[in-house]
């Protein structure tokens, strides 16, 4: 399983905007589109979960890709590194 950010979607994008633009390469195991709190609107990413050759043909082939108007920029999501606490 692979997690993919998406980023640049516009704003008026939905869930299922974005889930049927990455099923055709795949099954769409999760997919996380936050929202702006007041507006409800797309805060501009996503993360989507496919398996992964799957994840690895829908970044491929929408990596900079035209989308609701925005060129989409689409990655393997990478695991934040964690401080240990510690102060120098």
């Amino acid at each position: 399983m692979k997690t993919l950010f998406v980023g640049n979607i516009a704003p008026q994008a939905t869930e299922n905007d974005v889930k049927e633009l990455f099923a055709t390469y795949g099954t769409v195991r999760k997919l996380e589109l936050p929202r702006d709190i007041f507006s409800g609107r797309c805060r501009g990413f996503a993360f989507v979960d496919m398996e992964g050759h799957e994840a690895r043909a829908a970044m491929a082939a929408l990596n900079g890709k035209l989308f609701m108007e925005s060129n989409l920029k689409v990655r393997e999501d990478s695991p934040k590194l964690k401080s240990k606490g510690r102060r120098r």
